[in-house]
């Protein structure tokens, strides 16, 4: 097919708010802090290089020596790990939630691309380090938001009760799926392996966040991932600062609130509460709220004065999780981090806050947004081969499609704009006539303008219609293959599970995508595998 890619702007699945990113709109530039670039980095490092507090170093490095213990890493991995004590050494940063099997495809796009990033950035800056860190989201509680995943469309759902902090949540009741996704795989040494893949993923650890950290580890270690659960208490304590502050002063909601309020043309992805943190336990996550000053734990009976709550802050910081505005503060207070990748929704709500940042004297990392790709079987290619269609064409809306492809198969003329403009210049004669006799004229004159003009409109549709008829078995092959690839007429990358392609591919799929990606390349991948 003549292209493997598109531009973001073009394919039409991004936010306005996104594509004015890409394209460096000016009035988003007081929004970010430098356009991903290879030569912005320069900038970005030396910034947060004299902003990072380098003794948080020591212990992330503990922290991450501690989660990983029990699991068989690479030589990679153990090296990225200990370079996070070098004060030249940076990370650049992804994070998702905590979905069943990996959930949609997305998922190893953003992994793949900040791993490539670091790549790309130790070519270009070989005095440095750069280190690929996957943030678990174990501290989010929509279960219902990942207890899933699809395969060959068919959904795979674990079927449970779950109210705390996800990453703590037990993965009993795993083994039904697993037998249900086993029975669905066929026989052949890729669905043994992903078999156990899920096996020794989900039914060999108790706690999810450890079934995740293996799974992506068994993925992605090899290229040197380092993968971080932030629920802990060392790590927390280098936040208490910014928790305190967020308690007593609720800077966050003033600063988001404004930023908001400038970005009001676009859709605005988050509005911050008064206070932006939750508190909790093993089976709790709920609002921190503050009334008549004192501070109480929603739709619970846990109540504090305020003396109470800081005591409680120092002495269990781990009881103080941040909600989606200040989650990112904690990350990049923690993390010696240069660049955050995630989708547009994330991004989305990035541009919040800056001036939230600012005003926490933390550095603002610099936003890229994750490589997105559409994957297609070698007979799907060669189906719009066959049928003479560009990967473009397939992006665009169906009946867009449908109408694009009826007008260059048809033998006849289908768009009627040059009978359109004959119209208008004669309407246009005649209101110069009717300006020059008797002006009261004028409205009949454009009263029987419209009506002709929409008149040429519906012969238009009924053409269009008839000669849709005419092809009605060209339009349904050509259907066919589009929700094949964009499956309910959205991104695939959204629903699929990369099991699907896996089976067929094995582990060159892998291979294939990071053959393939180029995270700073700002296009919709198209790879044929």
């Amino acid at each position: 097919m003549p292209t493997d890619c598109i531009s973001y702007q073009d394919s039409g699945y991004f936010i306005p708010l996104m594509n004015d990113y890409l394209d460096q709109k000016k009035q988003l530039q007081l929004f970010y802090n430098r356009f991903p670039s290879l030569e912005n980095f320069a900038g970005q490092i030396a910034e947060k290089q004299e902003n990072y507090d380098n003794s948080h170093r020591k212990i992330l490095f503990s922290v991450l020596q501690k989660q990983y213990r029990s699991l068989s890493i690479s030589e990679v991995t153990s090296e990225n790990i200990a370079l996070l004590k070098e004060t030249n050494t940076f990370t650049v940063t992804t994070g998702h939630q905590l979905n069943l099997f990996t959930g949609p495809l997305y998922f190893l796009y953003k992994i793949i691309s900040t791993i490539k990033l670091t790549n790309a950035l130790k070519n270009t800056y070989p005095d440095k380090n750069f280190v690929p860190i996957y943030w678990m989201a174990t501290e989010d509680h929509d279960f219902e938001e990942i207890n899933f995943f699809n395969f060959k469309g068919k959904k795979f759902r674990w079927n449970r009760e779950s109210t705390g902090p996800v990453g703590r949540l037990s993965t009993d009741g795993l083994d039904e799926v697993l037998e249900k996704f086993t029975s669905e795989l066929g026989l052949g040494q890729n669905a043994k392996q992903l078999k156990e893949l899920f096996e020794n993923a989900y039914l060999k650890h108790n706690k999810l966040a450890d079934a995740t950290r293996f799974l992506a580890n068994a993925l992605f270690g090899s290229y040197g991932l380092v993968i971080l659960d932030a629920d802990d208490a060392e790590l927390k304590k280098l936040f208490i600062p910014h928790v305190k502050e967020e308690l007593l002063h609720q800077t966050s909601q003033q600063k988001v609130a404004e930023t908001a309020e400038k970005l009001s043309e676009y859709k605005i992805q988050v509005n911050p509460r008064e206070i932006n943190l939750f508190y909790i336990e093993d089976n709790l996550r709920e609002r921190i709220l503050l009334q008549n000053e004192r501070y109480l734990v929603n739709n619970t009976e846990i109540r504090f004065t305020p003396d109470e709550l800081l005591k409680e802050l120092e002495n269990h910081p781990e009881k103080f999780s941040p909600n989606v505005i200040m989650r990112p503060l904690y990350q990049e207070v923690i993390l010696p981090n240069l660049c955050y990748i995630g989708g547009g929704g994330e991004l989305a709500y990035w541009f919040e806050l800056k001036s939230y940042f600012e005003s926490a004297k933390i550095t603002f990392p610099v936003l890229l947004l994750r490589n997105s790709v559409l994957l297609a079987t070698e007979k799907q290619a060669k189906k719009a081969d066959k049928l003479s269609l560009t990967w473009s064409d397939l992006f665009l809306k169906q009946l867009d499609l449908k109408n694009k492809i009826i007008k260059k198969v048809s033998a006849y003329r289908l768009d009627f704009s040059e009978q359109k403009a004959v119209l208008q210049k004669q309407f246009d004669q005649l209101r110069e006539m009717a300006q020059d006799t008797d002006p009261s004229f004028l409205g009949a004159v454009n009263a029987q303008e419209t009506k002709q003009i929409k008149g040429l409109m519906q012969l238009e549709k009924r053409l269009l219609k008839a000669e849709k008829k005419q092809h009605t078995d060209t339009l349904i092959r050509i259907t066919d293959l589009q929700n094949e690839l964009f499956p309910n007429q959205g991104l695939q990358e959204r629903t699929a599970n990369f099991s699907a392609f896996y089976l067929e591919r094995g582990p060159e799929l892998i291979e294939q995508l990071f053959a393939s990606l180029q995270p700073l390349e700002h296009r919709f991948e198209v790879v044929v595998v």
